[in-house]
């Protein structure tokens, strides 16, 4: 079934969820991090959450018909073919527990693309007083999948482009190993199930040659490692995180992170262990 370019605009109900502790706190361990920013609760209850934690309390949004109605304009079969292709995230100021949230999704991008149907998501949170806390455009392509009508787009409502550039090859290099029970840690630790993450039955009727892990695993992996490496292990000057994901990441497996610092934050490229792009055009923008 085609996805309408015509849910360009069309906005979801928002869903309130509550961000506490524990939550924050086995995100970050599910990362291997030992930052006592995201676990110290002697020194302050409300603990830093990751700058990539929004996509724990975004993802029910992007799999839910009330809140994206773009989800329900195809079959569940259609549905699995879905596979993360871009992410933006904008933090209006550090994210920390204790607090509840407000995400609203609406669709701002449909367009039909050689490999299938291209939708990029807008979903935008607030606090309970109603102040801005993140943004994210979420962009998924549907493999396979063909769109109705014209490609549709609402320019005024996605982010600035930024670099596209390769990286110069004197950038700084480092592994980051992936666990084999990497994927299972994750989804649990982040609330966020896909099966093609975890089952091998259905990541191999999906086309897949095995499970895979996240992309936002990948991503928040090379965030971490960007920001102790490279910004001095100072999570909450991060205003700004993308990429486009490529390459798949196998588990167990050993990816390759390349660094190069830019005016305002840090731009990075992660390779999967058989050297193909896991992410690239990635940058770790700060305040």
């Amino acid at each position: 079934m085609p996805l309408p370019s015509s849910l360009v605009g069309v906005t979801g109900e928002p869903l309130t969820q509550p961000i506490d502790a524990r939550w924050t706190m086995a995100y970050a361990a599910g990362l291997g991090l030992e930052a006592r920013a995201f676990f110290d609760t002697t020194a302050r209850g409300d603990v830093l959450a990751h700058p990539l934690f929004p996509v724990c309390f975004e993802w029910p949004l992007l799999i839910g018909a009330r809140h994206l109605p773009a989800f329900d304009a195809m079959p569940p079969e259609e549905r699995v073919r879905g596979v993360h292709a871009s992410h933006r995230t904008r933090l209006h100021r550090p994210i920390r527990a204790g607090t509840p949230v407000t995400t609203r999704a609406r669709a701002v991008q449909i367009e039909a693309r050689r490999p299938g149907a291209y939708l990029v998501t807008r979903l935008d949170t607030t606090d309970e007083t109603g102040e801005p806390l993140c943004t994210t455009w979420y962009g998924t392509l549907y493999r396979g999948v063909a769109v109705e009508g014209e490609d549709a787009v609402q320019a005024d409502e996605l982010p600035r482009e930024r670099s596209s550039e390769p990286l110069p090859e004197a950038s700084a290099t480092l592994d980051v190993p992936i666990a084999a029970g990497a994927a299972h840690v994750y989804t649990e630790c982040a609330r966020i199930w896909n099966p093609i993450h975890t089952d091998a039955a259905v990541a191999r009727a999906a086309g897949l040659p095995g499970i895979i892990l996240h992309g936002t695993a990948s991503l928040a992996l090379a965030v971490s490692r960007v920001v102790e490496g490279r910004l001095g292990g100072d999570y909450e000057t991060v205003r700004e995180i993308g990429g486009r994901f490529g390459a798949m990441v196998a588990m167990p497996s050993t990816c390759r992170l390349h660094m190069a610092d830019a005016s305002d934050g840090v731009r990075f490229e992660l390779s999967s262990q058989d050297g193909g792009p896991a992410i690239r055009d990635g940058y770790v923008g700060t305040a």
